[in-house]
């Protein structure tokens, strides 16, 4: 009996590689039907991931697009079958041409709704439905079908508002832990008789700048006001702002590890700084208030000792640069310059007023950096983000990030009413 004349859905193996020779395609009839044992309902959920990697791995182009063509006919001529068989709904194309029932709906707890492979990337998304447009397969509900798939991909950068003011609960709590943990520290300064500053090569060999400290602070204030004002205007600002906050409160969070453990003596003897008591717990909770509203800052009058390993301001200074730079188009390069300048500037201030070692500004600068860029590598690539390692190792991530299918494109709009022209202008 020919393979064309029963139903492809409970062909065996012989009637598959019979359907392969009368395609053209008998070369590969050992790999697919012998030593894979391919029927009927595997060749229909059958993709070209599957003929490009492991354990397959056929490597002529040609022919890996010869047979998903052939495939893509066989599929359409048996919808019936794909539909009886859970490959082709009204919401998704059919296996041949996407991820399938891969490409379905992402659950938090990474596994796939009809499939168990979770490790495929969301470009893989994007390359089935780039060949479906490209070989003009399918009819206009297919094409209808394709355009609601990447609706359906896009519409996943849900706000989750909840999470955004979790991750803002979180990051107030690591900053008044910050700010307690700083007046433990100053208990502890060491005696600057006993303990002179250490040996520095930047601050050896610049002179100090005093008001540079300020001009530090300032620096820090425009990136501020500048990641407010793309905050304010971005379309997923709920998604940033909780990515900010992850960040800036696991950051701080190491740093109160890193200087409570560590006392380094006073970076300069211009520093009036001597361990001092504040008495009872009432006492401290009320510095460590004091701290906390003042943001830590010399603008607003406060004034720290002992907090030398990492640097803060360094740390703010540089996240607020990569946010800014991370989530306005790339074709701004005057907003670029502007945010990489006031974070290199803000950084040789530091230095110039011999706030801190050298050191510090570097571990800060290069701890910043790496977790921003792990960050959002795990955010932007499914395949880790769903990963069993990062839910393990990063439990806060996944929480955070489970719903967020890939990258947050820069979108913008006014979120407000009035002037109308405004959302004309930025939309």
């Amino acid at each position: 009996m020919a393979a064309s004349e029963d139903s492809v859905s409970s062909w065996s193996c012989t009637q598959v590689a019979q359907w392969l020779q009368e395609e053209g395609f008998g070369e590969y009839v050992k790999l697919l039907c012998d030593q894979h044992r391919l029927d009927g309902p595997s060749l229909l959920a059958l993709t070209e991931a599957d003929l490009r990697g492991p354990p397959l791995g056929i490597s002529v182009l040609g022919d890996i697009k010869r047979l998903i063509i052939a495939l893509c006919r066989l599929q359409r001529q048996n919808q019936t079958q794909l539909e009886d068989l859970d490959l082709w709904t009204t919401d998704s194309p059919p296996a041949g041409l996407s991820l399938g029932a891969a490409g379905g709906e992402w659950n938090c707890d990474g596994a796939d709704r009809r499939y168990n492979g979770g490790d495929r990337s969301s470009n893989e998304t994007e390359l089935r439905l780039r060949n479906c447009d490209r070989f003009g397969y399918g009819s206009l509900n297919h094409t209808h079908a394709n355009e609601r798939h990447r609706q359906h991909l896009a519409g996943r950068l849900d706000p989750e508002v909840w999470k955004t003011i979790m991750s803002s609960i979180y990051v107030f709590f690591v900053f008044g832990f910050t700010s307690f943990v700083m007046v433990i520290v100053h208990e502890r300064v060491p005696d600057m008789r006993t303990y002179p500053p250490l040996p520095d090569i930047f601050l050896d060999s610049v002179p100090r700048i005093p008001w540079a400290f300020a001009m530090a602070e300032a620096c820090g204030l425009i990136l501020c006001y500048m990641c407010l004002l793309v905050l304010l205007l971005h379309k997923h600002r709920s998604i940033i702002f909780r990515r900010l906050c992850s960040l800036l409160g696991t950051v701080f969070l190491l740093r109160c590890c890193t200087m409570f453990v560590t006392s380094l003596s006073v970076p300069g003897q211009h520093l009036k700084c001597a361990s001092k008591s504040y008495g009872d717990s009432w006492g401290k909770l009320q510095r460590a208030l004091l701290i906390w509203s003042g943001c830590g800052m010399t603008l607003t009058g406060v004034k720290t000792c002992g907090d030398y390993m990492f640097s803060g301001h360094t740390v703010v200074i540089t996240l607020l640069n990569f946010f800014v730079t991370e989530y306005t188009p790339r074709t701004w390069n005057l907003i670029h310059t502007i945010s990489w300048v006031l974070n290199l500037f803000g950084i040789f201030f530091i230095l110039a007023a011999h706030e801190h070692y050298s050191i510090d500004v570097f571990i800060a600068f290069y701890i910043t950096t790496r977790l921003f860029l792990y960050y959002h590598t795990l955010a932007n690539t499914r395949a880790y983000q769903q990963s069993r390692r990062a839910r393990i190792w990063f439990p806060m991530f996944s929480f955070f990030e489970c719903n967020v299918n890939g990258p947050v494109p820069n979108q913008y709009h006014w979120p407000f009413k009035k002037p109308a022209f405004m959302k004309t202008l930025i939309g």
